[in-house]
């Protein structure tokens, strides 16, 4: 099945964890699994009523259950309880400049949460294969483009190395304990239900609705992959089933891009043109300890998992502009 296709009968009443169901991919993975006719539960720390998991009543078709992803008893007390089959870890402080400036929190929610989370489903009987959200970021700054899954995790900045170590804490738990678990690394996320204004389709759609001039921190001159959250939760749900199918894939890493790469400006400046505005980009220049090219390869998810993505750029923001104009309330 290519993850064109509407999900299989894969999910029918399968016990699902999902963390980090209130972040941004995160609602758009449960609604898919929802609809795929998955037993969800949820793992939740903060209550977000703004989120879609929260604000689109998704939240009331799930399991829910209270904790903190460092909590490794908790984890192990859910996915025993629960009989979890299948973990869909996606909880993350994914933000930069947040992790610039509280690393420890970073590092404990992304290296330590990860290594309890796998440690919890290393005791767990049940759990038949579990798909770690990695990132492009893991890789660090390489020379070469586009990156490639044989490239070296070499993050050197503390969001960068929070997902290096991660990423390679999972796989050391394939190879020595026979984890069933896959990693996935993806371009930038965008879509709607991202309430990080820091972020620039967010921030620009918003300041757009409000009449405002669309902050750029950088100067404008970062290149990066810009991945539909929609195609994000497609890839998740595909890489658990191939990993259900083909035990070989457990400790793999793969890459998923549009592979359309574009600099901040020209993103910023095609969500003005899709609004039909005419406000001009206010580029401050304030961005430090950000890689400044940094885009994927997705042959190889192409090539061994049978994936593509459902929706190009000009379409994924479409979309996800007008998700922002419901959102906003604003007038047509």
């Amino acid at each position: 099945m290519s993850s064109t296709q509407a999900p299989t009968d894969f999910w029918r009443d399968r016990p699902t964890l999902v963390t980090g169901a209130t972040g941004l991919v995160g609602g758009w993975l449960v609604k898919r699994l929802v609809a795929s006719g998955a037993d969800v539960v949820c793992l939740v720390r903060d209550w977000v009523p703004q989120s879609e998991l929260v604000s689109s009543k998704l939240i009331e078709q799930v399991k829910t259950a209270r904790g903190d992803l460092r909590d490794q008893r908790v984890l192990e007390r859910i996915l025993g309880e629960y009989e979890i089959d299948t973990v869909l870890h996606l909880a993350a402080q994914t933000i930069v400049p947040i992790a610039n400036r509280n690393p420890i929190s970073t590092f404990e929610t992304n290296v330590a949460g990860t290594w309890g989370l796998l440690e919890a489903c290393r005791r767990t009987p049940t759990v038949k294969q579990v798909v770690v959200a990695s990132s492009d970021k893991s890789y660090g700054a390489h020379e070469k483009l586009p990156y490639e899954e044989t490239m070296p995790l070499a993050g050197r900045h503390p969001y960068d190395v929070s997902k290096s170590a991660g990423d390679l804490i999972a796989q050391s738990y394939a190879t020595t304990y026979g984890t069933p678990v896959l990693i996935t690394r993806c371009g930038n996320f965008y879509g709607g239900g991202d309430l990080n204004w820091s972020r620039i389709v967010p921030g620009t759609i918003r300041s757009v609705v409000r009449g405002k001039r669309p902050v750029i921190r950088s100067d404008g001159q970062f290149v990066r992959d810009y991945f539909y959250v929609e195609d994000g939760a497609a890839a998740y749900t595909l890489a658990a089933e191939r990993l259900a199918a083909d035990r070989t894939l457990a400790g793999d890493a793969f890459n998923f891009s549009n592979e359309q790469p574009i600099n901040v400006i020209d993103l910023t400046n095609k969500i003005l043109k899709l609004m039909g505005s005419d406000l001009e980009p206010d580029i401050r220049n304030e961005a430090t300890n950000e890689i400044k090219c940094q885009y994927l390869s997705a042959a190889k998810a192409r090539e061994k998992l049978g994936w593509k993505p459902l929706f190009q750029l000009d379409e994924g923001l479409q979309l996800t502009i007008q998700w922002y104009k419901a959102s906003l309330g604003a007038k047509e």
